[in-house]
């Protein structure tokens, strides 16, 4: 009998984990721009990629060409039992908190935004930290005390990047002059690299010797523009120093790669959790590049300032203003 109740037990237990497993089916939506965008959304294909790898377990993707797509994608993947399924970027949200709310057993995660349901995973990042040190590093790096700053989408996100970028120009030297323009007011602004040239042109014409983007695909062009004319660009959110080798100083990198496979993997061995997830410098969340495209273009003393900045920003000794919380930039 005790064999019996004991066979019995272990088959229930292997049904359980059976069940679990084929329970488990993650996907990802990207944003406007494609997961091989260089930037945001490739940042996310790397994270689950490296699931994949590490797992041996696929998941499904979509890649939208317009905005009416995200709901669809997102009620198609629920509807087919995916779980869990990551949302990348903040126009994803409306579409998100509806279908989440449809399918309250289904586990989401959004970046860059806050849907507020108990089955959602809001997953933030501080840029503004990591856009102050590679602010440091334009400001020594410039020969003229000119830097200039590239935005996709004209929205307080972006806002975000520039301010932190400017405190770190301002830190070096407060007479440094920083040029900024936005691309766009639409999703297209992220994927429109000859505009992000014209840009970046415009501004290397006023002195600008260093330009950082945080435009998605359109910063490309704004890479492009600064390597042609001999300058240096900064990338954003995946390592870009290779695009243009010599002439990308450092990228501001933002780990959404390490968002997706936590998300991923936190959901396969049964450690999910939902609410807010904010990522700094303390978590390894954001950043800058030093590789071997790089390595040569940072001088000691530009990677000890950067190095003391960030260790004082973690200590709480700097306080990198946050333009979401106001809407105002104070350097």
């Amino acid at each position: 009998m005790k064999h019996f109740l004991a066979g019995i037990l272990a088959a229930t237990v292997l049904t359980a984990t059976a069940a679990s497993a084929a329970d488990f089916k993650p996907a990802i939506l990207y944003d406007l721009g494609g997961k091989f965008d260089k930037s945001f959304n490739e940042g996310a294909y790397n994270g689950a990629e490296k699931f994949k790898k590490e797992t041996g377990t696929e998941y499904r993707e979509f890649e939208i060409v317009n905005d009416a797509q995200r709901e669809q994608a997102l009620r198609r993947f629920a509807r087919d039992g995916a779980s869990p399924i990551i949302s990348v970027g903040f126009s994803q949200a409306a579409a998100l908190e509806a279908v989440a709310k449809e399918y309250p057993d289904t586990q989401f995660a959004i970046i860059d935004s806050v849907v507020d349901l108990p089955n959602v995973r809001s997953i933030l990042f501080k840029e503004e930290e990591g856009s102050y040190l590679v602010g440091i590093l334009a400001a020594m790096k410039s020969e003229d005390g000119k830097v200039g700053f590239v935005g996709g989408m004209d929205i307080p996100l972006i806002s975000k990047f520039s301010c932190g970028y400017k405190g770190g120009v301002k830190s070096v030297s407060k007479d440094d002059v920083v040029f900024e323009n936005m691309t766009g007011s639409t999703g297209a602004a992220w994927n429109d690299p000859v505009r992000g040239g014209e840009l970046a042109k415009a501004q290397i014409d006023k002195g600008a010797d260093v330009i950082f983007h945080a435009a998605g695909g359109t910063g490309i062009g704004v890479l492009q523009a600064a390597a042609d004319a001999g300058k240096f660009g900064i990338g954003v959110d995946s390592n870009q120093d290779g695009l243009f080798p010599g002439h990308v100083l450092t990228s501001m990198v933002k780990r959404v790669d390490n968002a997706v496979y936590q998300a991923f993997m936190d959901a396969k061995d049964g450690k999910w959790t939902s609410g807010i997830q904010t990522l700094g410098l303390k978590e390894d969340g954001v950043g800058y590049s030093v590789d071997e495209y790089n390595k040569d273009l940072i001088t000691p003393e530009m990677k000890e300032a950067a190095e003391k900045a960030k260790q004082d920003i973690i200590a709480g000794k700097i306080k990198v203003h946050d333009y979401t919380t106001d809407s105002i930039c104070p350097y």
